[in-house]
């Protein structure tokens, strides 16, 4: 029986607190559009798409017309396009990217991911190839995403791929304006198959034909949720968030079945992570705040993090028939109002960052760094954040944009939900003798499970 209350309330939360789902994505496998000719494996990839996804927008359209929910992004992720591409007879990839373009925007929709390799354990010529061809591919595309799996518990850290990406997002940032092309780049350790969040959404080889993966947010709701608490003890505040992330992850699964129904395509996963923009009121770090924290990155930051990472998978993991994805607490900085604030007062910075990043989904994300930071440098901040995930059989990720000709204490302005980044300090001492050793970092010893 539903309560008029509980009506009231989800229209409020829509309203006034910034719920919304943030992308309906759709999961295609591209495996059977390999062809030695290039030419005839990028028609097959359009088509493919097109007649897959030609629905995706006007029926997500419908869903928020009918039921009042916002649906913020419709996405679309594909196979890694390495495993697609490496059947064909060419040392070009960059037909593949402006295919993936082509059919993104027929389909109308907000960002295509997928441009991606997995190299944890060592790079195939197709890997290497796509790698090398990033910067151009996100310079001369408007809406592909790219993603690169680096490392896994399983198979420990490769640290040529390592070393190459470093200098593949200098160089993508130097190709793009302000770096954005950066903003499109992620760089995985322990990436998951079926994540719906860009830019890190790719379709694994493990998935079905196509398949509804859903996002849903709602920093917003918890904040307003915590401040109905203020004084409580922590087992309260607990609490408070696990019934909040319950009834914001009953939205998504609603959401996710009407899709799948009338896109007569499988549902998948809810993917409950709470993701912030740069809005006032949807904020993960005012919500960290609300539990006692003068600012965002003060000492106790990270066992805020961890509490409210928890409390939503809690939740969440009982509001739905499949939880999946990265589900947790994103802390993306130029995406969140208060993460900004709390690095341009100076509290937050990358150290205290790769900290929180042990505790939350998923990584160092969204942060700008002086466009004058070394290749190698960038390198070894993907290796530290790649142990963490290592070590700790989670997903973490890299996400960061060197932007030219910007130093320490300006800003860059990217846009839209993407924000606007502080160009943050990164240690001038030298890695670039630890970066050049090459070779694998090995698997922890608690990645012998048999």
């Amino acid at each position: 029986m539903i309560d008029q209350k509980d009506i009231f309330a989800t229209i409020d939360m829509i309203e006034q607190q910034h719920l919304d789902i943030r992308t309906v994505t759709m999961g295609i496998s591209l495996l059977d559009c390999s062809d030695p000719d290039p030419e005839k494996a990028c028609d097959k990839i359009y088509d493919k798409i097109c007649s897959y996804a030609g629905k995706l927008v006007p029926t997500c359209e419908e869903i928020e017309s009918e039921f009042g929910i916002p649906i913020v992004n419709k996405r679309i992720s594909v196979t890694p396009i390495a495993l697609v591409a490496g059947a064909s007879e060419t040392d070009d990839y960059l037909p593949f990217a402006k295919a993936l373009d082509r059919a993104a925007a027929e389909c109308g929709v907000d960002f295509i991911g997928g441009y991606s390799a997995l190299v944890q354990k060592g790079m195939t010529k197709a890997d290497e190839k796509l790698i090398r061809s990033i910067p151009r591919a996100l310079a001369e595309t408007k809406i592909v995403c790219s993603s690169i799996n680096v490392g896994s518990t399983k198979a420990g850290i490769n640290m040529d791929a390592v070393a190459l990406m470093g200098r593949i997002i200098k160089e993508t940032a130097a190709n793009t304006k302000d770096g954005f092309g950066c903003a499109k780049l992620v760089v995985f350790c322990n990436a998951v198959e079926d994540n719906p969040f860009m830019a890190g959404a790719f379709h694994g080889a493990g998935e079905p034909e196509r398949v509804i993966n859903v996002g849903v947010s709602g920093p917003g709701v918890v904040y307003h949720a915590l401040q109905a608490v203020k004084g409580e003890s922590f087992d309260v505040v607990a609490e408070t968030v696990k019934k909040t992330a319950f009834r914001i992850t009953r939205m998504g699964q609603l959401v996710a079945q009407e899709a799948s129904r009338r896109l007569d395509t499988p549902f998948g996963i809810v993917d409950l992570s709470l993701a912030p923009t740069p809005a006032k009121g949807d904020s993960v770090a005012r919500i960290l705040e609300e539990m006692g924290l003068e600012v965002c990155g003060t000492h106790g930051t990270t066992a805020a993090l961890a509490l409210l990472n928890d409390a939503v998978k809690k939740g969440g993991v009982m509001a739905s028939s499949s939880v999946g994805g990265l589900s947790g607490a994103f802390i993306p900085v130029s995406e969140d109002e208060g993460m900004i604030a709390a690095a341009r007062s100076g509290v937050l910075d990358i150290d205290k960052l790769e900290a929180m990043t042990c505790v939350c989904s998923v990584g160092l994300d969204m942060i700008a760094v002086p466009g004058d930071t070394s290749a190698e440098t960038v390198s070894a901040i993907i290796a530290d954040e790649a142990a963490i995930g290592m070590v700790n059989s989670k997903t973490t990720a890299v996400r960061i944009i060197p932007v030219p000709g910007k130093g320490v204490g300006e800003t860059v302005e990217l846009g839209g939900l993407l924000g606007s980044a502080p160009v943050m300090p990164v240690h001038p001492e030298s890695s670039e003798t630890f970066v050049k050793r090459g070779g694998r970092i090995p698997a922890p010893i608690q990645s012998l499970k048999n």
